[in-house]
């Protein structure tokens, strides 16, 4: 998604800067919005011109509204940063000899673990196999955050990469009970397919996720790769799922039904983690 894609939804982008996505909407005039735009209210943000319309308006006692900003409305994926810098300090402690390798052990995702040590559905993200595992999975993070997050916002954004990992793990235990997984790739492929869905919905040119998507697909399937493909394709699914659900609640109003919705697909994720008590009891 650049500045030369196609747009056919102006509403998607913000009303000051219009080569700027983003879904954000100010809760006062319910316009687009992008990170620069946005100053925090308790509850949501609001645009430049109803912040001066409000600030008029206050009686002289009153104490004016000041313009500040917080971690991640500032148009800086400090999320993704953030991911990339633990993972990388995370696999980083897995090189120190007798303590890397219990921290490994007690982080990997196995899915007959993970019923008593149920952390490892998620910081099965936070250990890599290589140098080169590591490297590929946090530049695609990189550079897939940049994008998303500035686009989602801080917690949007943070909610898509937790849940796909979810998904990875899950899909993981339904077909694959006895695999040890390590990676953040299941997080990555979510982020890849909501990346897909929001761009078609904003009316973006996909043609290059799309390929991307494609090349990572026969990649993880090539005989004797040795991929948990099981986390990626969940990873993938519950990420364009999650895109679905952003693509489709970004008016304020449905700010309530936007977070029940990612809440059931949580709980639906865990809700499957029953199905191998009977399938493999």
């Amino acid at each position: 998604m650049t500045d030369s894609d196609i747009r056919t939804n102006p509403e998607n982008f913000c009303y000051r800067h219009p080569d700027r996505q983003s879904f954000v909407l100010c809760q006062r005039c319910l316009r687009t919005i992008c990170g620069e735009c946005q100053t925090p209210l308790p509850v949501g943000v609001i645009c430049p011109e109803c912040l001066a319309e409000q600030r008029k308006a206050a009686s002289a006692n009153v104490t004016r509204m000041p313009r500040r900003r917080v971690a991640g409305l500032d148009g800086k994926p400090v999320v993704t940063y953030t991911l990339v810098i633990v993972t990388s300090v995370f696999y980083l402690i897995g090189l120190i000899p007798g303590i890397g390798l219990y921290v490994q052990n007690l982080l990997a995702f196995q899915a007959q673990l993970a019923y008593v040590q149920p952390w490892r559905l998620l910081t099965v993200t936070l250990v890599h196999a290589s140098i080169f595992h590591i490297a590929f999975n946090m530049l695609a993070l990189w550079a897939l955050g940049r994008s998303l997050e500035p686009l989602l916002g801080r917690w949007r954004f943070l909610a898509l990469y937790l849940l796909s990992a979810l998904g990875g793990s899950v899909l993981t235990a339904l077909l694959a009970p006895n695999t040890w997984v390590v990676g953040a790739s299941g997080a990555v492929w979510g982020l890849l397919g909501a990346m897909f869905v929001i761009g078609r919905h904003l009316g973006a040119n996909v043609t290059a996720i799309a390929v991307l998507l494609g090349i990572n697909l026969v990649i993880t399937f090539l005989p004797g790769s040795n991929i948990a493909w099981q986390a990626h394709i969940g990873g993938g699914l519950v990420g364009a799922l999650i895109g679905v659900i952003f693509a489709r609640t970004r008016k304020i109003r449905q700010r309530a039904l936007q977070i029940w919705l990612l809440v059931a697909v949580g709980v639906g994720l865990l809700g499957a983690l029953a199905v191998p008590l009977y399938l493999y009891a």
